[in-house]
């Protein structure tokens, strides 16, 4: 009885495959021409001598259509035979873009296109690719761009594909806004991100016209100065385009930025078999810090200490991570350092650099071929690698191989443009004044900055073409050249007017902690002029010059940010050794500045000024090496005209200094989102004068005392101070009122 049972489920079972499944003897491919039967049979992943049932065919026909080679697939078995029919999509012979009429768009569309040429047409694919097309006009500012496709038929199976496009006029973005709970006013705002309203005069800025990426990246910029400004919780609630007509849109922010925090208790937590007197110097840190406003300036400090220790113990296979824990508006900040997978680095694989050379981005890697991997390393390499910025995206992936401690990674780039054009003007109670430069950050693809420009003001005209390498053969130090001519005619108030040209070679890198060290050499031939009231002593300076410096300078910058600095200082001394020289002029210069915060967002700032120009062979120093104070170091006097006098003529002197005190007042006009107010002290002096004893080196403190308005006009920003001097010497021309107004094209 149990065996019948058994063959009666055998017998069951065959018939219900049988129905089910067929078998065939041959498979017969009918209607292709270019497209082998080898390759068809590629594509169908047909096995061999396996029984093929409904599931099965269904499965070969959508493989052979999304191949994209055929237009009609049909699968049957018949006659104990597999049969294909297919209908072979044409070839497209040509792909052609119309109704474009600049080179290099057209370039790049012809790049992002998926359908080239001698490939094979795919309705599909059509549609992608006029969608493609759509969106990087639409990263162009043409949001109102139409795409239609066509064909002609060539016969032979073959087609040119023709995508006919209408741009339509760019959007403008007609105004920028900033509303919610956003602490700050729309003019410090607008200095914060990249793009900019339109305006008729700015013909060569990319930034008026609306653009997504941009405004994504606006946020990002938003976020990250609320955050630094000690706004942990800050929201860039929506960032959205309000058409208004006319191809002109008004772009909104929406800003909550919530409460301001600060830093509280730092732990450190490392593996057990660490010593933890190896990062003893993350405690000074952590402790300067205690109380301080939170800022991802700062967390990015502490994690670079963390990397450089980890790079000088060599420490190996580390990881790292920051948990913040939040008590009322303090912060807790725990940096976890532990032990990753561990292996070894085969090979190193750098994917879509098509202008940057390989060995650019190399140079930045801090995780090599062979070494150890670490995650620590590696995340700064990818940071290091976005900050050239020369790429809009970098991405990284880990690929394991046969060896087990032993993997590949593969950095893939996307590269941006990296050539600017700009072109400024300004003008004040000091003169017009006009810039043109064209700079390109990636030279050749070498991570070469290269840069010319050309500034025209009232009394000087200057060109200087520069080149300079920020990371010169991996070295962390930078290599700098400049070629450069000045023109400057101070005959009507200063007695000379100067011809100098001359080149520099120079390099610089991180001498310490913030500390930075930049030297060179520069060499220039000068030709000086007086005038024909210049007294004796000036007009025996006339003739020409050849002098060759040694030049460098220091600088240690602990200012929390460069921009809108709230806290920190920045010191700097410079020095101009002569080595070829008629007068032998040795020139000291120190530059101190130190900021802080009161009051919530009032920024209070003392510098100091001191620079001294005198001949170590005893000579008289140039007219043109004279000192003159900057006008920013003494308001309230007229640029340059305070200090020793020869007949008519300000000369400058051989010590010139300033102390200069000023606050920002956040609370006038609180309202006002457009107007910064600001008061001011300054004090200086200019004295001595080496080439006559009988001068009066009219050595006096300056002073001077004055409110500063800044505000942000359609045209650009405006400045303006109204300043009262206290004490003067009797030559000196005071100024009570001073305006600059710029703008950018």
């Amino acid at each position: 009885m149990f065996r019948f049972f058994i063959q009666l489920i055998l017998l069951s079972i065959f018939l219900t495959f049988s129905s089910n499944s067929k078998n065939y003897e041959k498979i017969i491919i009918n209607g292709n021409e270019r497209i082998s039967n080898e390759t068809i049979l590629v594509f169908s992943e047909i096995q061999d001598n396996i029984p093929l049932d409904e599931n099965s065919i269904n499965e070969i026909l959508k493989k052979l259509y999304k191949s994209g080679f055929f237009k009609d697939v049909t699968v049957k078995i018949e006659n104990n035979n597999l049969t294909i029919d297919v209908l072979e999509n044409p070839i497209i012979q040509t792909v052609l873009i119309e109704g474009i009429n600049r080179k290099k768009t057209k370039e790049s569309l012809y790049e992002i296109l998926s359908l080239k040429n001698r490939s094979s047409y795919n309705s599909t694919l059509i549609k992608k690719d006029e969608s493609a097309i759509l969106s990087f006009l639409k990263d162009d500012g043409y949001y109102f761009s139409k795409v239609t496709s066509s064909y002609q038929d060539l016969g032979d199976n073959k087609i040119d594909l023709l995508y006919q496009i209408e741009l339509g006029e760019k959007s403008k973005i007609s105004k920028i806004s900033f509303i919610g709970d956003k602490k700050f006013k729309d003019s410090t705002l607008k200095n914060i991100i990249i793009s900019e309203e339109y305006k008729f005069w700015k013909f060569l800025s990319g930034k008026k016209y609306l653009n997504e990426n941009l405004i994504n990246y606006d946020k990002r910029l938003l976020n990250n100065f609320y955050k630094n400004k000690g706004f942990f919780n800050v929201v860039i609630e929506s960032s959205f385009a309000n058409y208004l007509g006319n191809d002109e849109f008004e772009i909104i922010y929406n800003i909550s930025s919530g409460n301001k925090f600060y830093f509280n208790e730092f732990n450190l937590n490392l593996p057990l078999d660490y010593d933890r007197a190896n990062f003893q110097q993350l405690d000074n840190i952590f402790e300067k810090l205690k109380g301080e406003n939170y800022s991802l300036n700062s967390i990015d400090k502490i994690l670079k200490e963390i990397d450089k220790i980890v790079l000088n113990e060599q420490f190996e296979f580390l990881k790292s991570t920051v948990n913040e824990s939040i008590e009322d508006n303090l912060i807790n900040l725990t940096f976890d350092i532990d032990e990753s997978e561990k292996f070894y680095v085969e090979k190193i694989n750098i994917l879509g650099n098509n202008v940057t050379r390989e060995e650019v981005i190399r140079n930045n890697l801090l995780v090599d071929e062979g070494d150890a991997f670490n995650e620590l390393l590696q995340t700064r390499t990818l940071n290091n690698l976005r900050g050239l910025n020369f790429f809009s995206k970098v991405e990284s992936e880990i690929l394991d191989i046969d060896n087990e401690n032993k993997k590949i990674i593969n950095i893939t780039v996307e590269e941006k443009p990296t050539g600017e054009i700009m072109a400024g003007a300004g003008i004040g109670t000091g003169g017009g004044t006009f810039a043109f430069g064209v700079s390109e950050n990636n030279f050749l693809g070498r991570g070469i900055e290269f840069a010319s420009d050309i500034s025209v003001s009232t009394e000087s005209l200057k060109g200087i073409i520069s080149m300079n390498n920020p990371n010169y053969k991996g070295s962390n130090r930078s290599l700098n050249t400049s070629l450069e001519s000045t023109i400057t005619d101070r005959l009507k108030n200063f007695g000379y007017k100067s011809n100098k040209t001359g080149f520099s070679v120079g390099s610089g890198f991180e001498f310490y902690d913030d500390l930075y060290w930049n030297t060179g050499v520069s060499s220039y031939v000068e030709k000086l002029e007086t005038d024909s009231t210049a007294s004796a002593s000036m007009k025996k300076q006339e003739g020409s010059y050849f002098d060759t410096f040694f030049n460098h300078t220091f600088s240690y910058d602990k200012r929390d940010q460069r921009y809108k600095t709230s806290d920190g200082y920045i010191s700097r001394f410079s020095q101009n050794i002569p080595l070829i020289s008629e007068s032998y002029t040795l020139t000291n210069s120190y530059d101190y500045k130190i900021y802080n915060e009161w009051l919530d967002e009032n920024i209070f700032s003392i510098g100091f000024f001191g620079k001294t120009a005198n001949s170590l062979a005893g000579k008289d120093i140039k007219l043109s090496d004279r000192l003159y104070l900057p006008a920013s170091k003494l308001r309230g006097f007229e640029s340059g005209k305070v200090g020793p006098k020869d007949g008519a003529d300000f000369i400058g002197g051989n010590y010139a200094a300033s102390i200069n005190i000023a606050t920002s007042l956040s609370q006038i006009l609180p309202n006002s989102q457009n107007t910064n107010f600001s008061v001011f002290f300054d004090a200086a002096n200019v004295w001595g004068i080496d080439y006559s004893s009988s001068l009066s080196d009219e050595s006096k403190i300056r002073s001077s005392v004055g409110i500063a308005v800044d505000f942000f006009t359609p045209v650009g920003p405006l400045n303006f101070s109204l300043t009262e001097a206290i004490t003067k010497g009797k030559n000196d021309i005071t100024e009570s009122f001073r305006f600059n107004l710029g703008t950018t094209f």
